[in-house]
């Protein structure tokens, strides 16, 4: 889990489908973050297929089966 202001936090789901744009972080404090994916080129430009066979690693990290880029919940809490 990542230690982020005394509270740990990881990766419950992703989604596309929220809001035209954005990529949905379900994270395990029940929080959901709005990232607009142009944050993201590499996953821009991945297909809507390809964005959803996605994985999530140990809670804190995830990616693409197509992409060979791991990203983490620290990347997303950033923007």
């Amino acid at each position: 889990m990542c230690k982020f202001k005394d509270t740990n936090l990881g990766i419950k789901k992703i989604d596309f489908n929220m809001r035209r744009g954005t990529m949905a972080v379900f994270l395990t404090d029940g929080r959901i973050v709005l990232v607009p994916v142009s944050m993201f080129p590499d996953i821009k430009h991945l297909t809507k297929a390809q964005r959803e066979d996605y994985m999530i690693m140990d809670d804190q990290y995830f990616s693409f089966e197509s992409l060979s880029k791991i990203f983490s919940v620290k990347d997303v809490l950033k923007y």
